[in-house]
């Protein structure tokens, strides 16, 4: 079972080996190329990054607006390990954005972000909830559906049960992994009722191998 403190230091020592190992793989333009044929995009949505590492997805994010010649948006992004925020910082820095605030929060604590982080129409989280303790995910699921609008949605990658997975994921980086139906029943427990898998682009088809990408929509 993840623990957060755990998870919060391999995370600062192995943080060049993550880079590394998601360059490897292509996930930024995978969740680029993603999020351009979503039909998830808006111009000035009010976005959250929810355990949002260096950067990955607001990056993706931002460029796949940019491809769309869309104006930028407003994200708020939070994760556990002060590392990430910091190499987040450093490309916002050499990027000069100006829209994007972080903050180091925990998604289990509910105090731990602040009050007007609310009210967003869009929500992405890709690699963080599998981190969490499996009794956990709907809590998480749960909180980030009540910093949402009623008819926003999110968007959130996590890891599939296979036995590569077991091996690149689980053992590697002590992550839980995931079926189907175990997502829908924790979406379910979290008060989503919208519910769909949608899947990468052929051409970052390899990311399917590894993950889920489920687009849920609060309904109220």
């Amino acid at each position: 079972m993840p623990n957060p403190a755990i998870i919060k230091q391999l995370y600062e020592s192995r943080i060049n080996q993550y880079a590394a190992f998601v360059g490897f793989f292509h996930s930024r333009g995978g969740i680029k190329a993603l999020l351009e044929r979503s039909g998830l995009l808006q111009p000035r949505m009010k976005v959250l990054d929810a355990g949002c590492g260096f950067g990955m997805a607001t990056f993706a994010l931002l460029d796949a607006l940019d491809a769309r010649n869309m104006p930028p948006v407003h994200v708020d992004a939070f994760d556990l390990t002060p590392a990430m925020l910091q190499r987040f910082r450093s490309e916002l820095d050499t990027r000069k954005l100006s829209l994007i605030r972080l903050q180091e929060a925990d998604i289990l604590d509910d105090n731990a972000l602040p009050e007007n982080w609310t009210s967003y129409d869009f929500v992405v989280s890709t690699s963080m909830l599998e981190y969490l303790p499996r009794d956990q995910l709907p809590h998480a699921l749960s909180t980030l559906r009540m910093r949402m609008k009623p008819g926003s949605r999110m968007l959130v990658v996590i890891t599939r049960k296979s036995l590569v997975t077991k091996v690149l994921i689980e053992w590697a980086w002590k992550a839980e992994r995931y079926t189907a139906d175990e997502l829908r029943a924790a979406f379910s427990q979290a008060g989503f009722d919208q519910l769909e898998f949608i899947r990468f682009p052929l051409r970052y088809g390899w990311l399917n191998q590894s993950n889920h990408v489920v687009v849920a929509q609060r309904s109220e």
